[in-house]
């Protein structure tokens, strides 16, 4: 029977608590709320497109650290739902177009964090979210899934747009690097990730 690959962690600071629950082989639900309307919506995004299925409880003080702390949060679920990573194709990339933005993501479950994100939006805002916090939450999630992300967008007019083509891209992305059978083993020449 094939073990089911699922990740749960919480987190409890005196600033924040947030509880991430993910499934690998899910059907793309999400359940939650981050206190952010425009994160629940990428994370939802993110869920249904990647197919992964991801659930959070979160409570804090302020939403800068509630969006930070989730990102860290989800992938570190992330990582420890995917075990060893022994028969994981490793990589992913996908482009996204939506309306007027294109967007591109590239990611290795490789084991190392480093993330170059460009989104190039032009507001501060997005809906009711800091482009900081949102550029933050990528960078954070990357940092605890321990993954290479790069994400480009290419170009668009609309923020909103630029930003969910990113996110959309990701999805795709981490969709085929999580996916089984690229592998017998551990994808690493080095035996292990």
């Amino acid at each position: 029977m094939k073990k089911a690959r699922k990740g749960e962690v919480k987190r409890k600071t005196k600033e924040v608590e947030i509880r991430v629950t993910v499934g690998l082989d899910g059907k793309g639900e999400f359940a939650g709320n981050s206190g952010s309307v425009f994160i629940d919506h990428m994370v939802r995004t993110l869920a249904k497109h990647s197919r992964i299925d991801i659930f959070v409880e979160t409570s804090g003080d302020l939403k800068h650290h509630v969006i930070e702390d989730l990102g860290l949060t989800l992938g570190k679920a992330l990582n420890e739902a995917l075990g060893g990573k022994a028969g994981i194709a490793r990589f992913g990339y996908a482009y996204v177009p939506m309306d007027d933005s294109l967007a591109r993501a590239v990611i290795d479950l490789s084991g190392r964090a480093y993330s170059r994100i460009y989104l190039g939006v032009k507001g501060a805002v997005i809906e009711d979210t800091k482009v900081e916090d949102i550029l933050h939450f990528l960078e954070s999630l990357s940092q605890s899934l321990q993954c290479n992300l790069h994400i480009r967008v290419l170009y668009g007019t609309n923020d909103h747009h630029r930003v969910e083509a990113a996110v959309k891209a990701m999805a795709l992305a981490l969709k085929t690097a999580v996916s089984i059978g690229g592998f017998p083993d551990v994808p690493s020449a080095k035996g292990e990730i």
